[in-house]
């Protein structure tokens, strides 16, 4: 536990010690507001979390388990147990894991503690989808068609789904958050979707149950904030557009949204405080509709979260009301003072979610330890952030790092200060979505406000990236390079000086980087005024003498941790953590791997036995994580594309699938964890081609100074 440091005084009639029941971002955004309440706070940790800065923020922090969510951050008993034995009197359970858990709710109320969140009735009627669904008709709120009946096995969907017809939309019924929802275009491809959505759905909710819903197509998702008390009143605080998603995962949030008039406005908002007060709701929630793009007057109910929201801070943005302070007040038995005429929308805001993903690679989710960390600010700027540096980002838990927010008068100045934001931005140490977002938001149909679901699927193949060129190579070099001259001694042999009897040799750093791309820098001379060749399989570029060479800084740990080099066009920063170099400028951001001698060697030799192979026929897991299906035997014959096996991490699921046709060599079984890059399974071709001979390049000779 950690010392008790809270020195405002508690508001009248508040809790004077809070439980925060989460992790990350929240936790910390959470742990603030009770702080400026002058309320003592109280954190859980996982093993994983024990330096989090959500357990260095609190008052009091106590160890709940290890690192895997079940046996920690979603055991009820040992979060209450926590809470009693640090005299907290209420629960804030931030969004995800217990926050919608209506076992956990009770179990609160039995140990005497404050649930800060909706009464167990109100949870087990929203908490449910189907129930949801069916509970708002009778308050004459429209739905989207499709089935929604508890009990429905695979054979009851797949006959429902013809009458309802396709496109067709899979969700769990206890789901949230985009996991377990499928979009389906035809009957044959129902029955498998249907097998990963349940599985999905009981890993992730403990439930598998699923409904149906018609998928609506250009369909812009908007959601309504809610406040109520336990003394009737309810409010609605305007709507958030969420439509930018992928894979049913927001990325990008705004408030208000650019579609709906005044009208509108008030009509959702009516429709949002009527599925409130249909189940007596008390604290903060929201409830989702799906609007038209076509009709944008036309509006289904989708959801209730019953809980804050992700995308909270653009409503507090431009309301200025503070969502946790007032979840905190009704929680506590205070009465609402705004009424629906305080609230006045003010400007315009826009979130983005930063997430430890690498859309380079098929936005697989990203470990590591942060290397260099650096926040935006100014004005308008807002982060609501887990981070700092040297943490350890786990393939545990969702893969959410931060969130920046940008509020101005009006959208477009908003955007640019948002994309102004996320160049500041640098997370090094683990892959991120910071040049994604950027680009995203700079595209024309995000910059007009032309929004739907879909948007993203469409716009994704067309969006640039910056690719890792020669002055990027030539600046990791000259990193490495000067660290390892510092480092050696005055004798020559120690240095990387490539001194020889006669003329010198230079010194060559081999980087691979992206998927499979690799590079050679020849380096001759002191870092100071060393001339440098850039060399790739695929071009060739002559010898440069840079006008001025970087300098890094280095501490104890010998990590460069931030690096300002003065290039030709950009200023990059840079960290490096063994024979790893990241690099960052503007949004960008980059991993390039050190190869030494005998690594480069092996890479050699087995690009020599591959030479003439599609693929290599090894199948190596791409992150940690939990096997959930091995969809093969042993000895096996399996087509190129056939599913091998699923690997969860991070919360969600990825198929690895077969390189190449022949028979699979595979041992490992469902449930079984394995590491980033370990073998899985190998497959074996029928007939082996022939090998061609090879071809060898000369070295380029370098510039010798007279």
């Amino acid at each position: 536990m950690t010392l008790d440091s809270t020195s405002a005084p508690v508001s009248p009639g508040l809790f004077s010690t809070v439980l925060v029941a989460n992790r990350g971002e929240i936790a910390c955004r959470v742990i603030r507001t009770l702080r400026s309440l002058g309320i003592r706070s109280v954190a859980v940790y996982s093993d994983a979390d024990s330096d989090a800065p959500h357990v260095q923020l609190a008052d009091v922090a106590v160890r709940i388990g290890p690192a895997e969510p079940r046996l920690s951050y979603l055991n009820a008993s040992a979060i209450i147990e926590a809470a009693t034995r640090t005299g907290a009197q209420a629960v804030h359970p931030g969004y995800g894991f217990l926050s919608e858990n209506v076992t956990f709710a009770e179990a609160c109320e039995d140990a005497g503690l404050v649930f800060i969140g909706p009464r167990p009735d109100a949870l087990n009627i929203m908490g449910d989808k189907i129930r949801s669904k069916n509970h708002v008709v009778a308050h004459a709120v429209p739905v989207i068609p499709g089935i929604a009946r508890s009990g429905l096995d695979d054979a009851a969907l797949i006959t429902a789904a013809d009458d309802i017809g396709y496109p067709i939309l899979i969700k769990p019924s206890a789901g949230g958050g985009g996991k377990g929802m499928y979009t389906v275009t035809d009957a044959a491809a129902l029955p498998d979707a249907l097998r990963a959505a349940r599985r999905v759905a009981s890993n992730a909710f403990g439930d598998d149950t699923l409904f149906l819903e018609r998928l609506v197509t250009t369909p812009r998702h908007i959601e309504v904030q809610v406040l109520a008390d336990a003394y009737g009143n309810t409010i609605h605080l305007g709507e958030r557009e969420c439509s930018l998603q992928r894979r049913h995962q927001k990325v990008i949030e705004e408030a208000p949204s650019p579609l709906l008039d005044e009208a509108t406005r008030r009509r959702i908002g009516d429709a949002a405080c009527a599925v409130a007060r249909s189940v007596d709701y008390v604290g903060a929630g929201t409830v989702e509709f799906l609007v038209s793009d076509q009709k944008p007057d036309e509006f289904f109910f989708m959801e209730m979260n019953t809980r804050l929201q992700v995308e909270h801070p653009v409503t507090e943005a431009v309301t200025g009301i503070d969502l946790v302070e007032w979840q905190v007040r009704v929680a506590a038995g205070q009465p609402l003072t705004l009424t629906q005429d305080d609230i006045v929308l003010r400007g315009h805001a826009i979130e983005a979610r930063v997430y430890a993903e690498d859309p380079r690679n098929g936005f697989l989710p990203s470990a590591g330890r942060i290397l260099a960390l650096r926040e935006p600010a100014g004005d308008g700027i807002r982060v609501d952030s887990g981070l700092i540096d040297g943490l350890e980002i786990t393939p545990d838990y969702d893969p959410m790092l931060a969130k920046v927010i940008a509020w101005a008068v009006d959208r477009p100045q908003s955007l640019a200060r948002l994309r102004g934001a996320l160049e500041q931005t640098v997370i090094l140490g683990v892959h991120t979505n910071l040049e994604y977002l950027n680009a995203l938001l700079g595209t024309p149909a995000v910059v007009a406000g032309s929004l739907d679901t879909t948007l993203i699927e469409r716009t994704l193949p067309d969006l640039q990236f910056r690719e890792v060129d020669d002055e990027l190579l030539l600046a990791a070099a000259l990193v490495v390079h000067r660290q390892r001259w510092q480092s050696g001694s005055d004798a020559p042999w120690s240095r990387p000086t490539g001194w020889r009897m006669r003329a010198p040799k230079p010194v060559r750093y081999r980087f691979t980087f992206g998927v499979d791309h690799s590079a050679d820098v020849l380096v001759e001379g002191p870092p100071q005024s060393a001339a440098v060749h850039v060399s790739r399989p695929d071009a060739e570029a002559g010898w440069v003498v840079p006008e001025r060479a970087g300098l890094a800084t280095t501490n104890p740990d010998g990590v460069a941790t931030v690096l300002d080099y003065a290039g030709t066009r950009t200023a990059l920063r840079i960290a490096r953590d063994g024979d790893r170099v990241w690099m960052s400028a503007g949004a960008f951001s980059t991993e390039l791997t050190l190869r030494d001698r005998e690594t480069s060697l092996g890479d050699r030799l087995a690009n020599l036995s591959h030479a003439h192979e599609d693929a290599s026929p090894e199948v190596r897991t791409p992150m940690p994580g939990t096997v959930v299906t091995v969809d093969v035997s042993d000895g096996d014959t399996v087509d190129a594309g056939a599913p091998l096996l699923t690997l969860e991490a991070m919360k969600m699921e990825h198929r690895l699938s077969a390189p190449i046709a022949g028979t699979v060599a595979i041992s490992i079984r469902a449930g079984d964890t394995v590491k980033a890059g370990q073998l899985v399974a190998t497959v074996t071709p029928q007939q082996a081609p022939p090998h061609a001979p090879t071809e060898t390049t000369d070295t380029p000779q370098p510039p010798h100074k007279g």
